[in-house]
């Protein structure tokens, strides 16, 4: 069965940084593009960043650009959210999905049951 799983929210504090993961099982991570996904509460998901099956394409929010960053290592079936400069107002569920191709796209067909992300002093 195709899984993802995120892992590494958490508590931080204003300023501070995490490392999210997203794991696959039941599949090959490096054949698909995988992107990662925010929802807090009361507000529409919103989609942060995408990474090609290849790594050689990346898209970024313009609002994250020099804050966040997405990479991956196939060879670990995985795909890492790098969040730096942490700010109250990314508390959220962030959660990661694949459109099952090997680009990225609009329409994401598999997703992980999210990671909390709580910003707060």
């Amino acid at each position: 069965q195709l899984q993802l799983v995120e892992s590494g929210g958490g508590l931080v504090q204003p300023g501070g940084s995490l490392r999210l993961s997203c794991e696959a099982s039941g599949f090959t991570l490096e054949r698909y593009a995988i992107g990662w996904f925010r929802q807090a509460p009361g507000k529409e998901r919103e989609r942060l960043s995408c990474i090609s099956a290849g790594g050689d394409y990346i898209s970024l929010t313009n609002s994250m650009k020099g804050r966040f960053t997405i990479s991956r290592d196939n060879a670990k079936n995985t795909v890492y959210l790098q969040m730096n400069s942490l700010k109250p107002e990314d508390t959220a569920i962030y959660y990661c999905a694949t459109p099952k191709t090997i680009y990225c796209s609009d329409q994401y067909v598999t997703w992980g049951q999210g990671t909390q992300v709580t910003v707060s002093a």
